[in-house]
């Protein structure tokens, strides 16, 4: 197994996309990898960055990736400008299969299902399935905020369409903070509202590690008493804005889209029991509704009766788990006699620094992890994270989650 990656911070989006992958061609002594790993920033054109990699890399070899708010290397990591990376990969083996279906945002556990179907006939003995899919259904507007499209109804699909479906890790793609529209690389071609499936073949080795960052704020539960799809229109009987007025002590939040520093957050475990970071999973807010009685939820998998939890982000909590969660993985992985070989690091974008407000960078901690077991790295800054969690599949908010691919 070998992968090597490329880095670009600059330049037009076909340079970007050839200068990449070549460079990660050159790193790992490829020649014609068994899969490419591409993401570029929403402000490349993504047909041209596509067209840049297709150049270096040849015809007939899978383009997988898209859109990213930003992109994380061993040699660096950016956000908000033009940056873009490739990865590229010779797995020792061919893939077990890829496909990529349409109308994402027409019906999500719809496009799950025809992508399960599609990959089922080579599922067998496949270790992990790559899933990415566009986050975006709809922009936000000066009112209202973006409708996004859900992970829960395309997971539960999936693993409908591929029974026996193995651990699903990905991303809901996300090019910019401003929820522009998104793009999809789908292995020859570049679209919009897909979903991309890879499976990794029998003999690839994995193990995928998610990091937290968010605590309690009180631990008192409170019931979301009226939802609608991805709206939460009252808290305990009350208007969920009003709520939030409350938490804040005044109104000045209203204008964040998305909310930077509160979640709902949702047990997988009993409610008298210390679960620790890992036992939960967080829900954006991605902002008050035009009639400023409701907010939005970045996923749309709460109903009405769902118990929360108001969870604040822990700028420090979530350096200090990346850092330790990063080394116990590749222990973890070397514990089974696997030389880790690739790392793909899938961090949501309101973790960056800047967004986040920490003085220092968490990627970085994973960034020198890799560095320091000589594994290559790339990573992207997501919308949504997938990894198995309490012995399932989920989209997960305000997450990095790190897969490692080795041999042995």
């Amino acid at each position: 197994m070998k992968a090597g990656v490329g880095f670009v911070g600059e330049g037009s989006a076909r340079d970007a996309g050839r200068d990449a992958a070549a460079e990660a061609l050159r790193s790992a002594g490829i020649e014609r990898p068994g899969l490419v790993l591409a993401f570029a920033s929403g402000g490349l054109d993504p047909a041209a960055f596509h067209a840049g990699v297709r150049e270096a890399v040849g015809p007939g070899v899978p383009i997988v990736g898209g859109s990213a708010t930003g992109v994380i290397t061993g040699q660096g990591l950016s956000y908000g400008g033009t940056s873009a990376a490739v990865a590229v990969l010779d797995l020792g083996a061919p893939l077990a299969g890829l496909a990529s279906v349409g109308g994402l945002d027409r019906d999500e556990q719809d496009a799950g299902l025809r992508l399960g179907q599609a990959l089922a006939p080579s599922a067998a003995g496949s270790p992990a399935l790559l899933l990415f899919y566009d986050s975006v259904r709809a922009p936000p507007t000066a009112t209202t905020p973006p409708v996004m499209n859900s992970s829960r109804p395309l997971i539960a699909g999936l693993e409908a369409g591929l029974p026996g479906c193995p651990p699903v890790v990905g991303a809901g793609v996300l090019g910019d903070y401003a929820f522009s529209r998104t793009w999809q690389f789908c292995g020859d071609e570049v679209g919009q509202q897909r979903a991309v499936g890879v499976l990794l073949g029998p003999a690839a080795r994995v193990d995928v590690q998610v990091m937290h960052g968010c605590t309690p704020m009180d631990g008192v539960p409170h019931v979301l008493t009226r939802v609608e799809g991805g709206v939460v229109h009252e808290i305990d009987g009350r208007p969920a804005a009003e709520v939030l007025d409350g938490l804040y002590g005044s109104a000045a939040w209203r204008t964040q889209r998305p909310l930077s520093r509160l979640t709902f957050g949702v047990r997988l475990g009993p409610r008298h029991r210390d679960l620790g970071e890992e036992g939960f999973v967080n829900r954006l807010i991605t902002g008050v509704m035009p009639d400023g009685q409701a907010v939005g939820l970045f996923e749309a998998d709460l109903a009405t009766g769902a118990e929360v939890l108001f969870m604040l982000r822990d700028p420090a909590l979530m350096v200090e788990s990346a850092r330790r969660a990063s080394e116990v993985a590749v222990e973890r992985l070397r514990r089974r006699g696997v030389a880790p070989r690739f790392a793909l690091y899938i961090d949501c974008a309101g973790r960056a620094g800047a967004y986040s407000q920490t003085p220092s960078e968490e990627a970085a901690e994973v960034m020198a992890v890799a560095s320091h077991h000589g594994i290559p790295l790339l990573g992207f800054y997501s919308g949504v994270e997938v990894a198995p969690l309490s012995g399932r599949s989920r989209g997960l908010d305000w997450t990095g989650v790190l897969l490692l691919l080795g041999e042995g």
